[in-house]
């Protein structure tokens, strides 16, 4: 299915450059595709049912992170995956939105997050607070991985910079 995607909206951007008369430029079309990949994907995991047994609403901070014995699988697997999931959210903000401040980046990723919280509410999943201040930990992350990222391009030799393809 991931195949079918990827082609799909490869050729729908193709055509869309080819109508509009623009560029075709490898490494922003690259990013494009990248991005539209990580939110489809970030929504298949995020939505995924489970067979879970706690399902309801945590709303204690650190609670559900407390829960796990600190160096277990399950936490690393809650801990590290909820913030990892994240970083190149915050990454693509940087890229797209380029905000002079984090502020956008901690109310988009904040919003984002409680939004899929509560629909994994609905859909059979629980809602925690615990995964909202991970998200926010990983949203943040990925703008600053963007701000070095830009910093090292900004310092890079001319002929790095340009286009190609």
């Amino acid at each position: 299915m991931l195949i079918v995607f990827i082609v799909a909206v490869s050729l729908i951007r193709i055509f869309y450059l080819k109508s509009h008369h623009e560029r075709f430029i490898f490494h922003k079309e690259f990013i494009y595709l990248i991005t539209v990949i990580y939110i489809w994907l970030l929504f298949e995991i995020l939505t995924m049912t489970e067979i879970n047994s706690n399902s309801g609403m945590n709303i204690v901070p650190f609670s559900e992170i407390l829960r796990y014995k600190f160096g277990t699988k399950l936490f690393y697997y809650n801990v590290f995956g909820n913030i990892i999931i994240f970083i190149p959210f915050g990454y693509l903000i940087g890229k797209y939105v380029k905000p002079k401040s984090i502020v956008p980046v901690l109310i988009t990723t904040m919003i984002t997050s409680t939004v899929v919280e509560f629909v994994q509410l609905k859909i059979g999943r629980s809602f925690d607070i615990d995964d909202i201040l991970l998200n926010l930990i990983g949203g943040i992350l990925g703008y600053l991985l963007y701000k070095l990222f830009t910093r090292i391009y900004k310092k890079l030799p001319d002929f790095l910079k340009k286009d190609f393809l």
